[in-house]
Protein backbone atom coordinates (compact mmCIF):
# COMPACT_ATOMS: atom_id res chain seq x y z
CA UNK A 1 0.00 0.00 0.00
CA UNK A 2 1.20 3.55 -0.69
CA UNK A 3 0.01 7.26 0.06
CA UNK A 4 0.15 9.49 -2.47
CA UNK A 5 -0.38 13.14 -2.28
CA UNK A 6 -0.67 15.10 -4.76
CA UNK A 7 0.25 18.88 -5.02
CA UNK A 8 -1.41 20.68 -7.95
CA UNK A 9 -2.47 24.00 -9.55
CA UNK A 10 -5.91 23.19 -10.07
CA UNK A 11 -8.35 20.74 -9.42
CA UNK A 12 -8.32 19.39 -13.22
CA UNK A 13 -4.48 18.48 -12.50
CA UNK A 14 -4.84 16.79 -9.30
CA UNK A 15 -7.66 14.36 -11.03
CA UNK A 16 -5.47 13.67 -13.78
CA UNK A 17 -2.99 12.41 -12.19
CA UNK A 18 -5.11 10.52 -9.79
CA UNK A 19 -6.49 9.02 -13.31
CA UNK A 20 -2.98 8.26 -14.37
CA UNK A 21 -1.57 6.26 -11.15
CA UNK A 22 -5.17 4.37 -11.08
CA UNK A 23 -4.79 3.51 -14.89
CA UNK A 24 -2.05 1.37 -13.47
CA UNK A 25 -2.54 0.28 -9.68
CA UNK A 26 -5.88 -0.54 -7.68
CA UNK A 27 -6.58 2.64 -6.12
CA UNK A 28 -8.54 3.96 -3.85
CA UNK A 29 -9.30 7.35 -5.64
CA UNK A 30 -10.49 10.58 -3.88
CA UNK A 31 -13.67 12.72 -4.93
CA UNK A 32 -12.29 15.91 -3.76
CA UNK A 33 -9.67 18.08 -3.35
CA UNK A 34 -8.17 20.11 -0.76
CA UNK A 35 -7.15 24.30 -0.74
CA UNK A 36 -5.18 26.03 2.22
CA UNK A 37 -6.44 29.70 2.31
CA UNK A 38 -4.27 31.62 1.42
CA UNK A 39 -2.31 29.84 -0.73
CA UNK A 40 -1.84 28.99 -4.32
CA UNK A 41 -3.13 25.22 -5.39
CA UNK A 42 -4.67 22.18 -4.41
CA UNK A 43 -3.93 19.17 -2.50
CA UNK A 44 -5.18 15.32 -3.17
CA UNK A 45 -4.71 12.43 -1.50
CA UNK A 46 -5.34 8.42 -3.39
CA UNK A 47 -4.34 4.78 -1.87
CA UNK A 48 -2.22 3.06 -4.15
CA UNK A 49 -1.94 -1.24 -4.10
CA UNK A 50 1.22 -1.16 -5.82
CA UNK A 51 1.25 -4.80 -5.26
CA UNK A 52 -1.43 -5.25 -7.54
CA UNK A 53 -1.93 -3.92 -11.19
CA UNK A 54 -5.14 -3.55 -12.73
CA UNK A 55 -6.14 -6.84 -14.39
CA UNK A 56 -3.83 -8.95 -12.20
CA UNK A 57 -5.47 -11.26 -10.17
CA UNK A 58 -3.72 -11.99 -6.31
Amino acid sequence: MAVVDVAACDDQTAFAVQALLAGRWATASADRTTRVPGEPGVRLRCYLDVRQELGSQL
